[in-house]
């Protein structure tokens, strides 16, 4: 059944030990204005985990806090059990998180291979770079066709893939993608998404913020509904799309 998040840990498809991402009362500010107030959210191993919500209630500032571009005003990120909000985002990346974000943010001037490359600065294992490099290729064969090419040349829907690809690059156990729909032509957003839920079957980990409920909870194992920065509703992703009204309601701050 659909409910208020009035207990934060709710069990998905996996169940049993300490979850791989753990949000506890996090708290974020942008001067005197609360943008994220108190949130509880969980991701475990080789799960999809949706932040739904409307613009403005703290979806992208939470990616942002957790891959350590935002530092919180309370509340605790931890990662495989350690904490991880006081540290670095290069540290970060280090620890296994790659954080994709909204509006692809490619390097226009650089190649797609050296977009590549720069995904995986972190790393010093050149074959498996190597190998890697080859398989986010098979992922997206467009770009195999475009190493050469400066990545600003690239349509919205290749640069989406490409900011993928990169992020990947840095083998992540947790991915951290901020709306891979946005301003994409259904068909390439329909690709991308089958694209994911390889990821998925690969036991990527993956926190999904996303404007299209609909096409985040066929991908998602479980969702949260962020509401002016409070989680209002969390629970499986199919109940939740079971009762998509109330989900909707609750997404744009109009819960019954």
């Amino acid at each position: 059944m659909v409910r208020p998040d009035t207990a934060p840990n709710v069990t998905g498809r996996t169940s049993g030990g300490e979850p791989l991402l753990a949000i506890a009362g996090l708290e974020v500010n942008y001067g005197a204005i609360a943008a994220v107030k108190g949130i509880d959210v969980e991701v475990r191993e080789g799960e999809v985990v949706a932040l739904l919500g409307a613009n403005g209630a703290g979806k992208s500032t939470t990616l942002r806090t957790i891959s350590g571009l935002t530092r919180p005003r309370g509340g605790t990120v931890s990662f495989a059990s350690e904490r991880i909000d006081r540290l670095s985002p290069s540290r970060i990346v280090r620890l296994g998180i790659a954080h994709c974000p909204e509006g692809r943010r490619v390097f226009g001037s650089l190649s797609v291979a050296e977009n590549l490359r720069l995904g995986a600065t972190a790393r010093s294992d050149r074959e498996s770079i190597a190998a890697d490099r080859a398989r986010v290729c098979d992922l997206f064969p467009v770009l195999r066709e475009r190493m050469g090419q400066t990545a600003g040349t690239l349509s919205g829907g290749e640069q989406q893939m490409l900011a993928l690809a990169r992020a990947m690059m840095a083998r992540p156990r947790l991915l951290l993608l901020d709306e891979p729909s946005l301003g994409i032509a259904p068909l390439i957003v329909q690709s991308i998404f089958r694209t994911l839920a390889e990821l998925k079957e690969m036991g990527i980990a993956i926190l999904l913020v996303e404007q299209n409920m609909s096409l985040a909870l066929d991908l998602a194992d479980r969702a949260y509904v962020l509401t002016t920065g409070s989680v209002s509703m969390s629970g499986p992703a199919a109940e939740l799309k079971a009762d998509y009204e109330a989900v909707a309601a609750a997404y744009l701050g109009t819960r019954r």
